[in-house]
């Protein structure tokens, strides 16, 4: 069955409502809508594996079709965090993300993680690293090469991610060399966060400082190579977050590529890889081209 443009389209608006931070506005059936292609696919979805002993510690896996069969190589592990502002959010309102990287050849990792008010910063930070050791430990289960894991985000979840990537003390924390990431792909992050509501400063408050939570401030030539992606048109993390990250990187000569996408949203660089609004952003392309030109560690 054919569909016409004006129905398509209004599904990709519906997709991007979704998956923009307004989630109380848009609600649960937006979800449903960007998710009900990745219900079912050429991968297998293995859920609520437990990575810790908090009830929020627990993580998906999309496995790819025929990554476990003889012969065999095995593929790159994606770990996504999404976003939700350290408040909100859930794993399964993201199979789209899961499923569209499985399909793309690689095993994918999608962690729940504590938010507030539960806890402040720097407790999710290390809830991911938690996920990545278990990663670590784990992605040959699933056909994952445990020496090219990337990690990704959107949002809060790449803020979470980068400072994985960029801060050698979280890995450290959980027995994990930092160099354990071959790379870091942020879509929309707030890298140079600075608190600016009475909510973000009950989150981001002492003892941490602003040297801590600030991603942008541990780049070092150590750092991973880095795809960014960031929509022109973000009025809820300024495109600036991402440029300044850059140059960042840059400065330490560590290989980045940012891709600031003409008149793009806050959601449209994670919208990207749903099915139904893939014409928002290039990030799958893009992102199979950063896996597919960085280094194996």
């Amino acid at each position: 069955m054919r569909l016409n443009r004006s129905f398509t389209g209004a599904i990709a608006v519906v997709t991007v409502c979704a998956l923009s931070l307004l989630v109380a506005s848009c609600g649960g059936l937006a979800f449903a809508v960007a998710n009900a292609p990745a219900l079912v696919g050429p991968f297998e979805r293995t859920a609520d594996l437990a990575y810790g002993n908090q009830p929020r510690q627990r993580l998906d896996v999309y496995m790819p079709d025929g990554a476990l069969e003889a012969g065999s190589k095995p593929v790159p592990v994606v770990v996504f965090w999404y976003g939700g502002a350290w408040v909100q959010g859930s794993k399964v309102n993201y199979r789209f993300v899961g499923a569209t990287l499985a399909e793309a050849g690689y095993v994918a990792v999608l962690p729940d993680y504590r938010l507030y008010p539960e806890v402040r910063f720097p407790a999710f930070v290390e809830d991911g690293a938690l996920a990545l050791k278990w990663v670590r430990d784990n992605a040959a289960r699933f056909g994952g090469d445990p020496e090219r894991i990337f990690v990704m985000g959107h949002s809060a979840g790449a803020h979470l991610a980068a400072s994985l990537a960029l801060d050698p003390r979280y890995l450290q924390g959980v027995g994990l060399n930092p160099q354990t990431i071959n790379g870091l792909i942020g879509l929309s992050g707030p890298y140079a966060l600075k608190p600016d509501t009475a909510r973000l400063n009950r989150i981001f408050t002492a003892p941490s400082t602003a040297a801590e939570w600030q991603a942008v401030r541990h780049v070092g030539p150590l750092s991973p190579p880095t795809l960014l992606l960031h929509g022109t048109d973000d009025r809820r993390v300024w495109p600036a977050h991402s440029e300044e990250l850059a140059q960042a990187l840059r400065a330490a000569a560590v290989p980045v590529e940012l891709i600031l996408v003409p008149g793009a949203g806050h959601a449209d660089t994670v919208a990207g890889l749903s099915a139904p609004a893939r014409n928002r952003a290039p990030t799958l392309d893009a992102l199979r081209r950063f896996i597919g030109d960085a280094p194996r560690q």
